[in-house]
């Protein structure tokens, strides 16, 4: 009989936090490209929409983690059908593998600007790296998937924090007017924005997020020991997330005349530091990408196969080669802005209908 059944394990919270964390992480973030598309181009209203951010994503991780406690889905996806019923769900269902498919695309491209920008490499280089690494890890299953990003994430955002801490500091002096500016080169077209305000800007954020989540945190809320362990894993993973967001947001912000442009921002601000630093952290946002392609390729592939199966090995390669072929050949930064953005809409929707079911059940 397992011991911990029932029971809130410590390292436990901190793996599933770290889960979280990692699969949120990906290219755009890491890269900063995401950071400067739905934050910095705000200005500091952005970082007012971090704090949305914040809030949104602490309650649909923990309903989604709960959710999968307690309903034990089958699989992963019915979740959609447990908050929006048989016909929504089912659109959400299949409308979810395909959007978490091209955000596995973003990822390959995002893996090949990351080569291409500090090792002056090839961007298929580094796409071909990250397909293999993530398509043979996939094939591993998703026990050792957790186990890998789990441990994984939490370094890759306390760097996060201290390149974002360190460069604040380092630029602080230039926080005047660099709100005016940042809107400046939005209207100039120099920068790209994720949307018409800030706060449809963070709701499209959650939105595309929680696509990326549902499933994934389904999985993990039926593994957990207890409804409270998972919980706490998925608070603390959308703290950690959040505060590297703010930090790495306003150090983006700091220095956006030096970023505007750029594929990947946050290179950048690691290189201002230190060139060492610089190649430090492209190692840490490849290792970002990975941990989210990852969660991103399994999904898609659990929806139409058994883990360990010959079929979800074949289908495994599949995807993987098509969905590195489309990152290939499409910039990575246009990526970002149309697959996440739109898809961001179709989320917001999701979100709406699961707090109106939150307060409906409350009621009953």
């Amino acid at each position: 009989m397992d011991q911990t059944k029932g029971r809130v394990v410590p390292y436990k919270v901190i793996n599933y936090a770290g889960a979280f964390i990692a699969l949120l992480i990906g290219s755009g973030f890491a890269t900063g490209q995401e950071l400067l598309q739905y934050f910095a181009s705000w200005g500091y209203w952005g970082m007012a929409g971090v704090a949305l951010v914040f809030v949104l994503m602490a309650y649909v991780g923990i309903s989604f983690v709960s959710a999968g406690y307690h309903q034990r889905f089958e699989n992963p996806n019915d979740i959609y059908k447990y908050y929006c019923g048989k016909w929504l769900g089912t659109f959400y269902d299949y409308f979810s593998v395909f959007f978490l498919f091209l955000s596995y695309t973003v990822m390959v491209a995002g893996a090949g600007a990351t080569f291409q920008q500090h090792y002056n490499l090839h961007p298929y280089i580094g796409s071909l790296i990250l397909m293999v690494l993530a398509m043979a890890t996939v094939i591993f299953g998703l026990g050792r998937i957790v186990d890998v990003i789990g441990n994984i994430g939490p370094v890759i955002v306390v760097m996060a924090i201290v390149v974002g801490i360190i460069t604040i500091s380092m630029t602080w002096q230039q926080a005047q007017g660099v709100s005016e500016l940042a809107r400046e080169y939005v209207a100039s077209g120099e920068v790209l924005t994720a949307s018409t305000s800030w706060w449809l800007a963070a709701g499209s954020y959650v939105g595309f997020c929680m696509l990326w989540l549902a499933a994934f945190l389904a999985q993990i809320g039926k593994r957990a020991n207890s409804d409270a362990e998972g919980k706490l894993g998925a608070f603390f993973g959308a703290f950690g997330f959040s505060l590297a967001t703010l930090l790495m947001s306003l150090a983006i912000l700091f220095n956006i005349t030096l970023v505007k442009g750029s594929q990947i921002p946050s290179l950048l601000l690691a290189g201002q530091i230190h060139p060492l630093l610089a190649t430090v952290f492209s190692i840490i946002i490849f290792a970002g990408i990975y941990t989210t392609s990852v969660p991103l390729l399994w999904t898609v592939v659990a929806r139409f196969a058994k883990e360990k199966t010959p079929r979800f090995r074949w289908l495994t390669l599949a995807l993987g080669i098509v969905g590195g072929f489309i990152g290939v050949v499409l910039d990575f930064d246009v990526l970002v802005n149309y697959v996440y953005v739109l898809n961001g809409y179709v989320g917001i929707l999701l979100l709406v209908i699961m707090i109106a079911r939150s307060i409906q059940w409350k009621r009953i």
